[in-house]
């Protein structure tokens, strides 16, 4: 085990390679082996199999010895994995032929063999010997005791734990499973109707893939317990999905992040109890922890589904239909003239022009502000002198006046303004032409639409309304050729 001193840092531990570097290669292994079908598990909504299978192998191991007397690893080994097996074979069966979710269907097995495997156990409680510690956590710790002579090349004889031994054999079985059918398995998972209409069955590359599962979660087990398979089979996985949307790229990610969180939770099972005073914790449990800050790692920071990066590409949008707005708003406000506007209107456009625009836009005045200073910065918007009018309404605005700065769309601020309402205009004359929309709603569906359309659909706007001059509220739509490109 890692030796550290009470004072040691985190980077100065100990590392003895004939101890921690079996036990990380062993977690390594198994987070490697688990990820590569743990993969297909996730994006087959079949997540929960793995937690099935480690728990049903109980009667398995109950009858292998009950059979044998003996508890050989052989022997345990055929009978976990011959119940494994059968685990997602009944699963399978009810879900398919019940007509019951994969859920309930794998619940329904997974409780009834674990339930027949206690009542094996009872009866042969006197001869067996299970520990509870082992059966969840594993004994991952005990790697590098129990070993097998294996002939290297070069090497020679070598002393290799009896756990690596096996899950590198399972690792490269899968690995060549989904190298060589890596095809076969995309097809079969996201369209299992076209892959069989392709020449292939779909249902054989399901029940190898389950098999391959059982024999996994059967090798992993041992070792690491039912926490680390079940962590390992389904988390590096959706982490990978969380980071990408490509199968080829989520494999091999998820076998990345699955093998780095069995090094950092071995390291950390063993330093951070330090922290506190205490000596170690448990390694396959701290290997599950670090898959689990992995994903919410991703969760937070994927680039594409983080709730980070989600909430920032939100505000950018929200921000950029408020400039957008506020860029129309003044096109509209320069395409009347004073006389056309409603007097209350004017004074208060010249007299507090921002707390106005924010009443209209439904937001407040700093954002108005803000937006402003952006399209000025820009080139969009440019300030000009303007009286202001302290008259109140029906009194001709004969009152006091003073000169403010008031914003000016620029020839650029005005060509992006003339887009946007003519956007707006054209929807609106296809709602109601093509799309039979209520008048009193086309407003509001329009102001959706308008910040997500660009030139091409314009045109194609234009073309199917017959190229209107007018909206359906008789106000002119701007001609295409006065926008720039």
């Amino acid at each position: 085990m890692i030796g550290l001193a009470d004072s040691a840092s985190f980077w100065t531990v100990e590392w003895n390679w004939a101890l921690d570097g079996w036990i990380v290669a062993a977690g390594m292994l198994c987070a490697v082996a688990s990820s590569l079908l743990g993969c297909f598990l996730v994006l087959r909504r079949m997540s929960l199999l793995g937690d099935a299978i480690s728990h049903a192998v109980l009667p398995g191991l109950a009858a292998a010895f009950l059979i044998s007397g003996s508890r050989s690893s052989g022997w345990m080994f055929l009978g976990a994995v011959i119940v494994g097996v059968l685990t997602a074979l009944l699963s399978d069966w009810i879900h398919v032929r019940g007509e019951v979710d994969e859920g309930a269907s794998m619940g329904v097995v997974f409780t009834t063999l674990f339930a027949a495997g206690l009542i094996m156990i009872v009866l042969a409680a006197d001869r067996v010997d299970l520990d509870p510690g082992c059966v969840l956590y594993g004994a991952i710790e005990s790697t590098p005791l129990d070993t097998w002579v294996v002939p290297i090349p070069i090497l020679g004889p070598t002393d290799i734990p009896r756990v690596v031994v096996v899950l590198s054999i399972v690792t490269l079985i899968n690995a060549a499973f989904v190298g060589l059918f890596f095809k076969e398995l995309k097809m079969a998972t996201f369209d299992a109707e076209l892959a069989t209409s392709s020449g292939f069955s779909a249902k054989a590359i399901h029940y190898v893939l389950m098999t391959l599962v059982a024999v996994t979660a059967v090798a992993s087990f041992e070792s690491v317990g039912n926490i680390l398979v079940v962590a390992m089979l389904v988390v590096p996985a959706a982490t990978a999905y969380l980071l990408t949307d490509r199968l080829g790229v989520m494999i091999l990610l998820a076998c990345v992040i699955g093998a780095a969180s069995a090094w950092g939770g071995h390291v950390a099972a063993v330093e951070i109890p330090t922290w506190f005073g205490f000596r170690s914790t448990t390694t396959a449990g701290m290997m599950a922890v670090a898959t689990g800050f992995a994903f919410t790692l991703a969760v937070v920071g994927s680039p594409r589904r983080g709730l980070i990066p989600q909430w920032i590409r939100k505000q950018w949008l929200r921000w950029t239909i408020l400039t957008d707005d506020v860029l129309a708003l003044l096109y509209r406000m320069e395409e009347k003239t004073l006389d056309e506007r409603p007097i209350a209107d004017a004074m208060a456009m010249q007299a507090d022009l921002n707390a106005w625009m924010a009443d209209v836009l439904l937001t407040n005045r700093f954002a108005i502000k803000s937006a402003v200073k952006y399209h000025a910065w820009r080139g969009r918007i440019e300030t000009a002198q303007a009286e202001s009018s302290t008259a109140t309404a029906g009194t001709s605005g004969t009152g006091d006046r003073s000169k403010v700065l008031v914003p000016k769309l620029t020839g650029v601020g005005r060509s992006e303004a003339e887009s946007l309402v003519r956007s707006h205009r054209l929807w609106e004359q296809y709602l109601v032409t093509q799309v039979d929309s209520e008048g009193s709603r086309i407003h509001q569906q329009a102001h959706q639409l308008e910040h997500f359309t660009d030139r091409q659909l314009q045109d194609q706007l234009d073309h199917q309304t017959d190229s209107p001059e007018k909206d359906p509220h008789g106000s002119p739509i701007p001609s295409a050729n006065d926008q720039h490109p």
